[in-house]
């Protein structure tokens, strides 16, 4: 079985030096944002050939079965590589402060805890037992429907993917698709390329939006466009089990 040849500590320093504060401007006016690079080239083809291994996930999802577009994608099990283990531990308290900031606009109460892993017990406790890390495949004319990752009622808002494949080399089209439902407006769109081993940080649900009457809640659902040619990979780093 392929292993990822990384440092973990390289891996969570890459998150760390992010340019923190663009990201939270970006996510709060658009609901999504673009990292700088996050995973080395042989990294990304270490973690794609994961794929190829079926032993380390709990279940695949032909999304044509289900109609959710075209394409294949798969959940690891709870045994996560350590690669993705180390991102997703990277990540999540950079992306709290954010998700608290958010529910304090929606008037929620913000209640994630500072660690990872008591969030995940609490996701536990409330029967949400599976584990929602997903590597994806898409090939020839494969795409995935708009759609939101909620698996239950206990959410964190903001999920990163993580191209494995370079676009234009390895693969055409697959542009990554937020569209925003406005309040008491037509639906606002956009379409991003996922540059090789980096990552686009985005809402699970919706983001907030300051209007005359105080904040509102604008929900937003993602997808992929076709992908033209060749094969595309991606890593689903989600906050919370199904």
């Amino acid at each position: 079985m392929p292993a990822a040849q990384h440092n973990s500590s390289e891996i969570a320093a890459r998150v760390a030096d992010q340019d923190w504060p663009a990201l939270v401007e970006e996510l709060d006016e658009y609901g999504y944002a673009l990292t700088g690079p996050l995973l080395r080239a042989e990294e990304c083809r270490a973690l794609a050939a994961l794929y190829e291994h079926p032993e380390l996930f709990r279940s695949t999802v032909i999304m044509s079965r289900h109609r959710f577009g075209s394409g294949e994608y798969r959940y690891f099990d709870h045994d996560l590589p350590e690669p993705v283990r180390e991102l997703r531990s990277a990540f999540y308290p950079k992306l709290l402060p954010i998700a608290r900031d958010w529910a304090a606009k929606f008037g929620r109460p913000g209640s994630w805890p500072e660690r990872l892993e008591d969030w995940i017990t609490l996701c536990h406790r409330a029967g949400q037992h599976k584990s929602a890390q997903i590597l994806l495949r898409y090939g020839p004319g494969d795409w995935n429907a708009l759609h939101r990752d909620l698996f239950g009622d206990m959410i964190f808002p903001l999920q990163v993917v993580i191209g494995l494949n370079e676009p234009g080399r390895d693969y055409t089209g697959g542009e990554f698709l937020m569209v925003e439902q406005r309040p008491r407006a037509q639906s606002r769109g956009s379409a991003t390329l996922l540059p090789h081993g980096h990552g686009l940080i985005f809402t699970t649900r919706e983001r907030p939006v300051r209007g005359a009457r105080g904040w509102s809640a604008a929900p937003m659902r993602h997808g992929v466009s076709v992908v033209r040619s060749g094969r595309r990979h991606t890593l689903g780093l989600v906050f919370h089990d199904a």
